[in-house]
Parts: C-alpha cells; structure tokens; sequence
C-alpha cells in the first residue's frame, strides 16, 4: 500500500491552513487554522453546530474548502489521492459500519478495501481485536453491539491499514462513562507508538486527555493552547454556594454580568466569576446569608470564559 512520504521541510502531520467553508448562505467554518503533530492528541473542542464536523471532513479530503488548505505531511490532503487515503485513518460521527455484518465480517470487508494481504490482515486482525477486546465477539453482528462496542469496532477498521494520522469525529459521544474510558486508553496506546490523532468532542472534561486542544464555537477556533496552560492563565474564580437562601441567591445570580457560569452542583450550587465582579458578588452572597466556598476551576469554564469575551458573528459575505 502506498504511503505519502513527508515533504524534507514537513514537521507535522496534518495541517489546516486558513480554512473557509460554507453551505448556503452559514458559514460552517471561518478562517479555522491547526496543526497535529506525530505522538500527540489534538483536541478540537465544542458544542453541537460549532463546525467540527464540517473542519475534519476537509481535512480527510471529503470536502472542498471555499478558500484555505488542508495538508497530509505537507503535501495537499483530497479524496483523489490514493496515498491521502492510505495515510490517514478516518472514523466519522456517524455509524459507518454494516449492521448486518458480523465484528470479523466488518473488519475482513475494510481490509480488502485497503488492498491488505491476507498474512498482514490476520496479524492486525489479532491484534485489534486483543486490543479493543473484540475477540469473543467476532461472529456477534455490528448492529447487536452495545453502543461502545460499536465505536471499538470502527476504531479498528479505521486502524487495520496502519494509518500515520488518526482522525476521530465525537468517537465517545453517546457511549457510557466505562467505555469512553476504555476507548481514551487505546486512544493513548496508539500514540505512544508515534501516531497523530485529532479527536473531536463537545465533552469539555476529555480536554485533559489531549495534548493540545482548540476551541472552536460558529466556525471559529477560539483559542488553541495546552489545556493545563490555558487552566491557570483561567483568572476567573469558582465558588460552592452554601446557605438557607442558595435558591433565592441563584436568580440574583442568573442573570448577573460577572457571572460566566451557574449550575447545580450535587445538592448545592456552583458559580463561576469574572474577576472585575468578585467582590459585587461576595456581597450579593453576604446579603443572602449565604458562603462562597471556593472549588477548582474546570475546562468548560475555560470555554465558557473565553466564549464570553469574544464576539463571533458569522459573516454573510465571502472572506
């Protein structure tokens, strides 16, 4: 199977450069730029509609960019390239398998379409199903499979040809707290060898898990940065509430300035606060009889934050 060979210049393994995109009148994707690197896990973090999707199939040459390019070890990334395909293992969002197909049936299907010889299919086939834990489920139907069994299983389809970059649309999205677990630890046994994996997810608390991650809201990267760096450059503060009155408390907070963030937290309630609106809000709680106990910040409050502070307004003309 032929491969890209990395241009002598080439340092990451795929790149996006400028990226636009639009369907209609919406732009999907404005200006977003990124790079993975080989041995790390790029994290591209946010909510539903935020343009992820849409980023990672033009990076894996499924669609065209209005203005921008995506490149595979420097060389451009596009659905005609033979070696683009051969380079990159790609596990979209949605279901991708065939139901009706049994876990060897699935795995024999994508090995024939990668062109694998039979001795290199049934060495990675073994390993595969060891790996995701497969192997006394291979006669059992894709379409029977619990939801993170599912995702195991295309994770090793996308991985049979021996991918150099591996790009995973909201693998762990919908799957129970056990297997996404489960699927972040083979995610990290696969870099340690080398391999480039950009992951997207709108699960903030996955940022921790990423080497590197960005921010992406309407089309945008918002910021990008080491999540354990862009926690503490986080200057905002997060408090428990405690008192008779939190309840009566919380609709003053609802709709204050200050506040980035407001939700129950197991029976009590956690406020996140700008730091210009500290002290207005350590007053609010006094008369309310109420006690700010501080707690860690989170990454969503990151999120949250720098959502907060920058206006991204769609454009309606091209770039």
């Amino acid at each position: 199977m032929n491969t890209i060979t990395p241009r002598a210049e080439a340092t990451k393994l795929l790149e996006a450069v400028d990226i636009w995109r639009r369907f209609g009148q919406t732009w999907a994707v404005q200006g977003a730029g990124l790079q993975v690197q080989k041995g790390e896990v790029f994290g591209l973090l946010g909510p539903d509609a935020a343009g992820k999707t849409t980023l990672i199939r033009i990076l894996v040459g499924l669609l065209d960019p209005d203005r921008g390019q995506a490149r595979l070890l420097g060389h451009p990334a596009t659905a005609e390239s033979a070696e683009v395909r051969a380079s990159i293992g790609y596990m979209p969002q949605q279901y991708s398998l065939y139901g009706d197909l049994t876990v060897g049936e699935n795995l024999a299907f994508f090995a024939s379409m990668f062109g694998l010889r039979q001795a290199e299919y049934s060495e990675r086939r073994k390993k595969l199903l060891q790996l995701t834990r497969l192997e006394r489920f291979h006669d059992r139907r894709a379409d029977a499979l619990s939801g993170g069994m599912y995702k195991k299983l295309a994770l090793a389809c996308a991985l049979l040809h021996q991918p150099q970059v591996l790009v995973l649309d909201e693998p762990t999205n919908g799957v129970d707290p056990v297997s996404r677990r489960e699927f972040w630890d083979l995610i990290a046994s696969f870099v340690r060898e080398g391999m480039g994996v950009l992951i997207s997810t709108p699960y903030m608390d996955e940022a921790s898990r990423c080497s590197r991650v960005a921010l992406m809201h309407q089309g945008r990267i918002l910021e990008q940065g080491v999540p354990h760096d862009m926690l503490k450059r986080f200057e905002g503060a997060a408090f428990r509430v405690e008192g008779p009155h939190r309840d009566l408390l919380a609709q003053h907070l609802d709709h204050h300035p200050a506040v980035i963030a407001l939700s129950p937290s197991g029976g009590s309630l956690r406020v996140v606060v700008s730091p210009s609106g500290l002290e207005d809000i350590r007053q609010l709680a006094a008369r309310h009889e109420a006690t700010l106990v501080p707690v860690p910040p989170i990454f969503e409050d990151v999120f949250l934050d720098r959502l907060r502070n920058t206006s991204v307004q769609p454009h309606e003309q091209n770039p």
